[in-house]
């Protein structure tokens, strides 16, 4: 019996490679997410975020610059010299067309006939020589559409424009701090009422104390979407209406259930025999519970304080029902991002950029604070 115990099982290497895959489906998405956010927008339609260090082919289109400030009279013709691309980059076009409807009908080198005497000339480097008469070379710029390999790109331009310009609608640091304001109460104020209840509940002896138990564990299955209607029209009765304070009660209310169970085990597993001898000693229940009881808990009120402060950052239905957000001033992250994706819906680059933003924080927290997620969780398990 104890070498059938000590023996390894048969299976180990399929759980070991199960583990490696979730992990991986975990972590290729958010490295995909991060680097996207340092792309263009160019790069990003042109191929995936694995080969953002190797040169890609992009369908580009291109204008040349003002021909009546930078046109020149040669012999009566007017000449607009310049190149596509910007200082510095160095791109190599294969093919190149001035129509959307024939982008790639002409060669490096090869010279276009735009009519009546107008032609473009353009080189594998993207310089142009676009020339005609004065009635021609005026008004807009000629487009050029390109198809060229351009080198790997990284810029930081995607984040100064999502946390350092806009303001409202736009602006993401605005609604960072937003999110704060929501968090850090909400995840507070649960806490401390739970740790309360949760001692009595595990050491104080009342009469229902069973009763009240069981309708904590009833609440744990009780979905949040049915109490949002009735508990907005109890806090507009009350005078609450829709405000910071109103999503900081809806966020303890749903999260006081799984608080009170989680910390009761805990503490129901401490030394019997410490809290036996404080009451010896003459301790009374609230010193037992400040100086005993909250300092052995850490494990599980640390490991509640991630679930929460998740749940609450990555919210976004509470957020809409129970915050006044029409003029962008108490917009949270995840009801941003929304904006973007109506506002931005093409501009994959910022909304990659977006999106990690509001991830780095809980990202941060959880591996900061791991261990006693684990500590908590197991809390009660062994006896």
């Amino acid at each position: 019996m104890a070498a059938t115990a000590g023996r390894k099982s048969s299976l180990s290497w399929a759980v070991n490679i199960s583990v490696v895959a979730l992990v991986l489906l975990w972590i290729f998405p958010t490295l995909g997410l991060f680097v996207s956010s340092f792309r263009t927008a160019d790069q990003i339609s042109a191929s995936g975020w694995w080969s953002a260090m190797l040169p890609a082919e992009q369908n580009l289109v291109a204008r040349a610059i003002d021909p009546d400030e930078n046109r020149v009279d040669e012999n009566g013709r007017f000449v607009v010299r310049g190149n596509i691309f910007e200082d510095g980059v160095s791109a190599e076009i294969s093919a190149w067309g001035v129509s959307s409807r024939a982008i790639d009908i002409y060669q490096p080198g090869d010279t276009a006939d735009l009519g009546e005497g107008e032609t473009m000339l353009l080189g594998p480097d993207g310089a142009y020589e676009w020339s005609g008469n004065d009635d021609q070379i005026s008004g807009r710029g000629q487009r050029i559409f390109v198809t060229a390999t351009t080198p790997p790109e990284l810029t930081t331009e995607n984040y100064s424009t999502i946390l350092f310009s806009g303001s409202g609608q736009d602006n993401m640091t605005k609604a960072f701090f937003n999110t704060l304001t929501v968090t850090i109460p909400a995840t507070v104020i649960p806490i401390l009422i739970a740790a309360f209840a949760a001692y009595a509940l595990a050491w104080m002896e009342f009469p229902g104390r069973a009763l009240l138990i069981a309708a904590i564990v009833a609440l744990l299955v009780v979905p949040l979407q049915l109490a949002l209607i009735p508990l907005l029209r109890f806090h507009e009765w009350i005078g609450i209406g829709k405000g910071y304070l109103g999503v900081w009660l809806a966020h303890t209310g749903f999260g006081l259930p799984l608080a009170i169970y989680l910390l009761r085990n805990y503490m129901v597993g401490l030394p019997r025999d410490i809290i036996e001898n404080a009451r010896v000693d003459g301790a009374t229940d609230f010193q037992i519970f400040v100086k005993i009881i909250l300092p052995l808990s850490f494990p599980a009120l640390a490991s509640f304080a991630i679930f929460q402060f998740l749940w609450t950052y990555n919210d976004l239905l509470v957020a809409r029902v129970f915050l006044i957000d029409a003029t962008g001033q108490t917009t949270v992250m995840t009801a941003q991002i929304v904006e973007l994706l109506g506002t931005r819906g093409g501009n994959w680059e910022i909304l990659a950029t977006a999106a990690f933003v509001s991830i780095a924080v809980p990202l941060l927290v959880f591996f900061s604070m791991q261990k006693y997620l684990v500590r908590g969780l197991l809390a009660g398990s062994v006896k």
